[in-house]
């Protein structure tokens, strides 16, 4: 089914019958409540929109919908300025940029000269900067067209090292790179599975793959859902599938568990990340943060995949 939601995006609507991730199926999962076109704000009910409903998977806990709407140009989603998602400072290389996850690489694996990495969904090649400096003959690819631009141009990233395009559109020979980033990606793509999938057919034996993805056990989220039902809706706040910043998925480490049983890896590590506090006042951060720490209820996901030999 296609549908014309405003002047600028088109979307087809596909049927999602199963888990991304496990397989589990759709009709055996619980439905969370529904998710806007729009944002939700503090009074959902004055909102109007298409919906789709927000599935929670019962066995790895993943959070998808169903229809999933995918839009007819890709450009949609992705071809906004990088001035509208950064600020001026941001588009300057920072030395403290992907460190941590650099720190925990290292104890992973000796980073040797030769080897080679990539970076999927490089943005404006910040990461790439920072792999290249730790020792690495680092490669990168971006969808949007904007932000490959800006990489070129405020980046200094040399153009026979990033490509244009996604990562279905992408070819590299088998067992290419000894390190893969997808640094906040897999939310965006149609089948996270399939994309870990080529990825690893990329990947040396041996060699790691980072993912860092939305958490769907964060509690600001679950917060907001019950401030929602609350207000006697059945709206919920997960995931942003039709707008910024276009979220298709959140994941739980047992997603990840689940696909290691189909595919050739192994959780080397993993970790929660609390981040900001958003949509709360500022005088309750202090409390949430403590509290999703404690609890491992934070915003972001961060995990090393192994390529097993």
């Amino acid at each position: 089914m296609e549908q014309n939601l405003n002047p600028q995006k088109r979307y087809t609507f596909l049927d999602i019958d199963r888990c991304n991730m496990c397989g589990n199926s759709t009709a055996l999962n619980k439905v969370m409540g529904i998710r806007l076109n729009q944002s939700q704000g503090l009074n959902p009910k004055s909102k109007t929109g298409i919906a789709v409903s927000v599935i929670k998977c019962s066995k790895c806990n993943l959070i998808y919908s169903t229809p999933q709407p995918i839009p007819n140009n890709i450009q949609d989603h992705y071809g906004l300025p990088p001035e509208e998602y950064w600020q001026t400072h941001q588009f300057v290389w920072d030395e403290n940029y992907f460190k941590a996850e650099i720190t925990i690489l290292k104890t992973l694996i000796e980073i040797k000269p030769g080897m080679k990495a990539l970076d999927i969904g490089a943005g404006l090649g910040r990461s790439m900067i920072s792999l290249e400096k730790a020792g690495f003959d680092t490669y990168g690819f971006e969808p949007s067209k904007p932000f490959y631009e800006k990489a070129l141009e405020k980046m200094q990233i040399a153009p026979n090292k990033l490509k244009l395009g996604s990562l279905e559109e992408m070819e590299y020979p088998a067992n290419e790179f000894d390190f893969i980033s997808f640094g906040a990606v897999l939310e965006h793509v149609y089948d996270p599975a399939k994309s870990i999938a080529t990825a690893l057919h990329w990947l040396k034996p041996g060699g790691l793959i980072h993912i860092e993805v939305p958490s769907s056990n964060h509690l600001a989220t679950r917060l907001i859902n019950k401030y929602y039902k609350f207000k006697g809706t059945n709206y919920v706040s997960n995931i942003s599938p039709m707008h910024s910043p276009f979220h298709l998925y959140e994941f739980d480490i047992k997603s990840f568990k689940a696909l290691s049983t189909k595919l050739n890896f192994s959780i080397a590590s993993n970790h929660i990340e609390v981040c900001e506090v958003l949509n709360f006042p500022r005088f309750t951060h202090p409390l949430l943060k403590k509290w999703m720490k404690l609890t491992n209820s934070g915003l972001q996901l961060i995990i090393f995949l192994k390529k097993e030999v």
